[in-house]
């Protein structure tokens, strides 16, 4: 018997633009991230330092939401013999370590719900120990972009 795999059209084509989604909205964060990261100590923190802490706050969230709202998702809604069965395995067995970055991202974003200390030594801090979490979420997300991406070049071969 000749059996052939028939990909969802509609969630095989979305998963490669989620992942590219993905990958935009955290260029976002990162950039206003190491905006903030720069800002020298002890810098007093005025309207400019609030502005864009509330830019990357929006922005962290944005891209947060990303990841288990969408891909996870969309990766979810894969039957088990499609081409992206691989990838949906691969973001199953590192969900809980991306759930555990989310909830140290959500904690600062919830931290910064209001005005700002007089200084930025805290907030210099609190975005060192969020870097280590982003670290670390980017990491296990570039692994599942790339068997997204795999997948979807044999799906194109």
């Amino acid at each position: 018997m000749n059996a052939t795999i028939t990909a969802d059209p509609v969630h095989s084509k979305a998963l490669p633009e989620l992942a590219a989604k993905l990958l935009t909205a955290r260029q976002e964060s990162l950039v206003l991230y190491h905006k903030l990261a720069t800002f020298k100590l002890p810098t007093p923190v005025g309207p400019v330092q609030q502005h864009l802490l509330q830019q990357f706050r929006q922005a962290l969230v944005d891209y947060l939401a990303l990841g288990p709202f969408e891909v996870f998702q969309a990766l979810e809604e894969q039957p088990a013999d499609s081409p992206y069965g691989g990838a949906r395995d691969l973001a199953r067995r590192l969900y809980a370590r991306i759930a555990y970055t989310t909830q140290a991202a959500l904690t600062f974003h919830d931290r910064y719900d209001g005005p700002l200390p007089p200084t930025a030594s805290a907030l210099h801090e609190d975005l060192s120990r969020l870097g280590e979490q982003l670290a670390t979420r980017i990491e296990l997300e570039d692994q599942i972009i790339a068997a997204v991406r795999q997948s979807n070049m044999r799906l194109a071969a």
